[in-house]
């Protein structure tokens, strides 16, 4: 979780009178987690958050499934995914299971007449191309090339993007995301062995309070189902707040990596984790420094996670071809490891500049319908 923040005007006491120049009330909000006993914000808006206009027909979102019972390791080309003008519409599930969903987006336009809220999933967005401005309640959180985006279940947001070519890969998260509690002192504080602190975390900055009354439509996704939602105001009218709970962004360029004498395993580049999976960030770095080291990864089986890995850029040790936006499934029990000629190739290398992303998850994941028009279908015999 983000650590206390504070931003605009607040009063000097929680659940006291707290009032505009006219001499009326601001409406606090408590937006809390795991009902009253977690991680939580209190937000001053201009008018009560409660005025609903109208609600219109929930559709479904549902992503349909191709295999419940996949036993073979995969590949997709996540850059096939065509560009789409709408955000929501842009956004593909690939794989899923009952504790995350796995999703790629293409989207060309901002979200001019709309606004969209999970109320049931965190939201990690990675930035693979693009940049822009993502707006909430809390202010701006500017993003580019690189930036993992956390956005916390029930914050309603907008995304402006400064061009059309725009490619990211998303994890929504049916549990909270968090910093991995290895990394955390009893006082949540970022270890001082952590490979990023504090520092490196950016909050949302330029709150800007919008006193504005008319139908703001908001979309509320809850489950696989999406909600139309007229609001009489806008949603980001709030004049303050404070508290733990509020999108942050972390750059994937910030993360130190952490190397050894010999090769070490996937857990030394966790970045963040959540029940029953990890998010993990492969970077450039030093390779092993022992004198007979194997700086390409062992063959491994997980026996009890699968693994998925989406390639963000530079060369690959332990692949012979790699493309951007290429996502790999390795499944449960079923080995893996660098393709033949790899491993001798890498004796005596000195660093890799490879980026990516990896998703272990510890249930199975599911394939979509939709991941099938992506496969490239032999991956599983390229080992041979």
């Amino acid at each position: 979780m983000p650590h206390y923040n504070q931003a605009g005007s607040i009063p000097s006491k929680r659940h006291t009178q707290f009032r505009k120049s006219n001499g009326e009330l601001y409406s606090e909000e408590l937006v809390s987690t795991e009902g009253f006993s977690n991680v939580y914000s209190l937000i001053y808006h201009t008018y009560p958050p409660t005025m609903v206009k109208d609600v219109g027909m929930p559709y479904s979102v549902a992503p349909k499934l191709s295999d419940k019972t996949n036993m073979q390791h995969r590949c997709y080309n996540g850059f096939r995914v065509p560009a789409t003008d709408d955000y929501l519409e842009s956004r593909k599930a690939v794989l899923v299971n009952n504790d995350c969903h796995i999703v790629i987006a293409a989207p060309r336009k901002s979200m001019k007449d709309y606004f969209y809220k999970n109320s049931g999933a965190d939201e990690v967005i990675f930035i693979h191309v693009g940049s822009g401005v993502l707006n909430t309640i809390y202010g701006e959180l500017k993003f580019k090339y690189g930036d993992y985006i956390t956005i916390p279940r029930g914050t309603i947001y907008q995304i402006n993007f400064d061009t059309e070519d725009n490619r990211l890969f998303i994890v929504e998260s049916f549990t909270p995301i968090v910093y991995p509690k290895k990394y955390r002192n009893d006082f949540g504080q970022l270890l001082e062995n952590s490979p990023f602190c504090e520092r490196d975390i950016i909050v949302p900055s330029n709150l800007q309070t919008y006193d504005e009354k008319g139908d703001f439509k908001v979309m509320i996704k809850r489950g696989d189902m999406m909600y139309p939602y007229i609001l009489a105001t806008h949603p980001f009218d709030a004049i303050g707040w404070d508290g733990c709970h509020y999108p942050y962004i972390f750059s994937i360029h910030n993360f130190e990596p952490i190397t050894g004498r010999v090769h070490q395993p996937p857990p030394v580049h966790q970045t963040f984790e959540a029940h029953n999976f990890v998010i993990c960030s492969f970077c450039p770095r030093l390779y092993d420094y022992h004198p007979n080291a194997i700086p390409a990864p062992y063959n491994h089986s997980n026996v009890d996670s699968d693994e998925v890995l989406y390639y963000v850029d530079g060369d690959f040790m332990s692949r012979k071809h790699v493309e951007k936006g290429m996502i790999t499934l390795h499944p449960i029990g079923i080995p893996h490891g660098p393709h033949p000629g790899t491993v001798e190739k890498s004796i005596g290398k000195k660093e890799t500049l490879e980026l990516a992303v990896m998703v272990d998850t510890f249930r199975p994941l599911w394939v979509t319908e939709y991941a099938l028009e992506l496969e490239s279908k032999e991956y599983y015999k390229s080992w041979i």
